[in-house]
């Protein structure tokens, strides 16, 4: 039962998939982080259904790559990109880390934060539009990968605060089990990949971890660790790097076939 709850609290807290309420409490939380690839996974899902009918429905390319940013947005209610927004306005803000830490805090909207979240839709948007079917599974996976990643380096990188959204889930974790299962998937998921087509998953791949460096150098730098809103943050990243990595694979292989 406590397996299921850690389940339940994974998809109360990291989507807007209706499940049912579990008392918010350390013991739910145990085995949660080794569940958010979950979400990605009916994320990838949702997004192969939704390219399959455009394709027998005959619907324009830029409606169908439109519908396909949304989806993610619609199923985890955009808690990711709050994380975005925080962390480039803090980011941009060129304060010292309380600073940046303060900002990140705020509920408010800043201009760099709009600024930065229509650049990101916009380009999300471009790399859609471009992407082919050879990739659809492997961009459906990604969405499995970064999270993976990102619930791997809740668990492993350091914390720039003490509390907070990210620590509740991060300090009641059964850290070696969940390394071990994190690691499992990210395994399983490469290896999905590879079946599927391994030169656009190993562009992916590539792609997630330039993706995970980054946000470590970067977090550390700017904040002296991660916090929920650098994890929301990295996600956002994450996913439209294995996009655009994807992208270019897709180019490669015109290329050289």
């Amino acid at each position: 039962m406590m397996i299921f709850r850690s389940m339940l609290s994974a998809f109360l807290m990291y989507s807007r998939i209706p499940v049912p309420m579990v008392e918010w409490k350390e013991e739910n939380r145990r085995y949660s982080l080794c569940f958010f690839p979950l979400v990605g996974v009916i994320i990838g899902g949702i997004f192969v259904l939704w390219q399959y009918l455009c394709g027998i429905a005959d619907i324009s390319r830029f409606l169908e790559s439109a519908v396909s940013v949304l989806i993610p947005v619609v199923v985890t209610g955009g808690i990711h990109l709050d994380g975005f927004c925080d962390v480039n306005d803090a980011k941009s803000s060129f304060g010292d880390r309380d600073k940046k830490l303060g900002i990140m805090s705020d509920s408010h909207i800043g201009a760099f934060a709009v600024i930065y979240l229509c650049s990101y839709f916009l380009l999300q948007l471009a790399l859609m539009y471009e992407l082919s079917g050879s990739g659809t599974v492997i961009v459906a996976c990604g969405y499995v990968l970064s999270r993976t990643i990102s619930a791997f380096s809740v668990v492993t990188f350091r914390g720039a605060k003490k509390d907070g959204t990210l620590q509740s889930f991060a300090m009641p974790a059964h850290r070696t089990v969940t390394i071990f299962v994190l690691v499992m998937l990210f395994i399983g998921t490469f290896v999905f990949m590879a079946v599927s087509n391994l030169v656009l998953g190993i562009f992916a791949v590539c792609g997630a971890l330039v993706a995970l460096v980054y946000y470590r150098l970067s977090s550390y730098k700017n904040f002296g660790g991660i916090t929920g809103d650098t994890a929301g943050w990295f996600l956002q990243v994450c996913e439209i790097v294995i996009l655009a990595f994807v992208v270019v694979g897709e180019k490669f292989l015109e290329v050289i076939s």
